[in-house]
């Protein structure tokens, strides 16, 4: 054998567990051997157990293998070479069953192409949506989106086509899109995913948003804590230019559309779109009272549309292959599908793109595969650091935003943290009032105070052993800030709070 072709993903967290390390003891063993390596560092897959995950094309067909040490390179190479079988050999990998019960739609090219690569992307079906774009109004642009169900996937849930309509018909001496990547909550690793796996893809939907709402300009904000995606984004814009996808005359069309990075400071409230928007502007992250929206008065006053990453991101899927295609994957109001993303005390965590629809507990213990301990799981929290906590007896609530609404809970980003049984509610409840005590930008007053107040009153829960009087203050306090917030950090910290007291009140003090 003279020569060999890998994968081998260059995601943060395959770099997290050595897949850099693994690199280079593979160049080194297959020197040794005076074999010629190809290496194509790609995204994730998304199958974080599983990490380094290799893929090596034998005769044509891509074999996997994981998760891979440094350690295994020599044993790997003499394997391949021989054509024995080895200990971490996986077969193809979609065929994995985690991998084949999956509807990748947005997630698609992840872990397959080289993510720097402007033609590996083009090559790979890329860019199709735009140019259908080309072909389109920016009416018929939006009423495809809107006609497709998609829903803003940041957490609010808020439909896509109908914030374009509107920024539309603004009026502005300029007009604005900004993608939202400070992706903050707890167990959340998708945004960071698509933009270290499929960076073209995010810059693809940006485009079609700038025509569809008159915009030249956009911005991508994203977290200082991404260092990998943030250079991953850098370098697709910089190809994205020399092979004008974005710059004047995209493609060689009419239409002109430019993109730059700013990177956050660590602030957990700027990913509040309002919030994003002062920080953009150089100001402190505070969030701005609503109304005026940012459709109308966003970025420098002028019209702008703030969407997350993964909303962005399916846009030219949708433009691709059509509003009806889109629409009909999932349920209800939810379409399309959700980056379901799986960590905590979980046996398979990672990535899971799916339709809207499937029940918590089939995510969670059958995809999952349960807890990675083998203890029993008591809760799951859903959301993010403010969604709410579930026990196992509702995990027949389908994911879906109006199902999690009718159980006082919200979908977020899609993530999902699983807690076993060792798990104080309590405690948790806790935890978010001082999560929110230390994040809050401290314009208004239930936020800022009323989160000192609630850790406060959880404290003399703790030690009074549930008084009722003292329940019954924290839920008077959970009220006031869910109805006296200005943004969701103070809004939503009721949700933890009161479904750790509604699902397990005994951690309370409570029979």
């Amino acid at each position: 054998m003279n020569s060999l072709r890998m994968r081998l993903p260059k995601d943060a967290a395959a770099i997290a567990l050595g897949a850099d390390k693994v690199a280079r003891a593979l160049g080194t063993a297959c020197r040794k051997r005076g074999i010629t390596l190809e290496m194509t560092r790609t995204g994730s897959r998304g199958l974080f157990w599983l990490e380094p995950l290799l893929e090596v094309d034998v005769d044509g067909t891509l074999n996997a293998f994981g998760p891979v040490l440094a350690g295994d390179a020599e044993s790997l190479i003499e394997t391949i070479c021989t054509g024995r079988s080895h200990e971490l050999a996986l077969g193809r990998i979609e065929d994995h069953p985690y991998l084949k019960r999956q509807t990748r739609l947005t997630f698609a090219r992840c872990g397959t192409i080289d993510p720097a690569s402007f033609d590996a992307y083009a090559r790979a079906d890329g860019l199709a949506g735009l140019r259908r774009a080309f072909d389109m109004t920016a009416a018929q642009i939006i009423a495809e989106v809107t006609a497709s169900g998609l829903r803003g996937r940041g957490g609010a849930g808020f439909p896509a086509g109908v914030k374009w309509q509107a920024a539309a018909k603004a009026s502005g001496a300029r007009k604005y899109v900004v993608c939202n990547a400070d992706e903050g909550d707890s167990g959340t690793f998708a945004d960071r995913m698509l933009m270290e796996g499929d960076p073209f893809l995010l810059l693809e939907g940006m485009v079609v948003a700038g025509i569809a709402i008159g915009a030249t300009h956009g911005l991508i904000y994203i977290r200082s804590e991404y260092p990998h995606a943030i250079a991953a984004m850098r370098n697709a814009i910089a190809a994205a230019r020399e092979h004008a996808l974005l710059g004047e005359r995209i493609l060689g069309s009419a239409h002109s559309f430019d993109v730059e990075i700013r990177v956050g400071a660590g602030s957990y409230v700027c990913g509040e779109e309002t919030a994003l928007l002062e920080s953009l502007e150089g100001k402190r992250g505070e969030v701005r009272a609503k109304p005026p929206l940012p459709v109308h008065h966003g970025l420098f006053g002028q019209p702008t549309v703030v969407n997350n990453v993964l909303t962005l991101a399916a846009v030219p899927t949708i433009l691709a292959e059509g509003a009806a295609f889109y629409r009909n994957f999932g349920i209800g109001n939810a379409r399309g599908t959700i980056a379901v993303q799986l960590a905590g005390d979980i046996r398979f965590g990672g990535l899971f793109e799916t339709p809207f629809g499937p029940p918590l507990g089939e995510l969670v213990e059958d995809i999952g595969g349960g807890t990675a301990s083998g203890r029993p799981i008591r809760a799951v929290q859903v959301g993010g650091p403010l969604g709410a906590y579930f026990p196992t007896s509702v995990f027949d609530t389908p994911f879906d935003y109006e199902a999690f609404a009718a159980r006082n809970g919200l979908i977020g980003h899609g993530g999902i943290v699983v807690f076993n049984d060792t798990v104080n509610l309590l405690r948790q409840a806790r935890f978010a009032m001082e999560f929110c005590a230390i994040e809050s930008c401290g314009k208004c007053t239930p936020c800022r105070i009323g989160s000192v107040r609630g850790m406060e009153v959880i404290d003399r829960i703790a030690a009074a052993k549930g008084s009722p009087e003292t329940i019954t203050l924290l839920r008077d306090l959970c009220d006031i800030m869910r109805s006296g917030s200005l943004c969701a950090l103070g809004g939503f910290v009721p949700y933890p709070v009161l479904s750790a007291l509604e699902h397990f009140p005994e951690d309370f003090g409570l029979r």
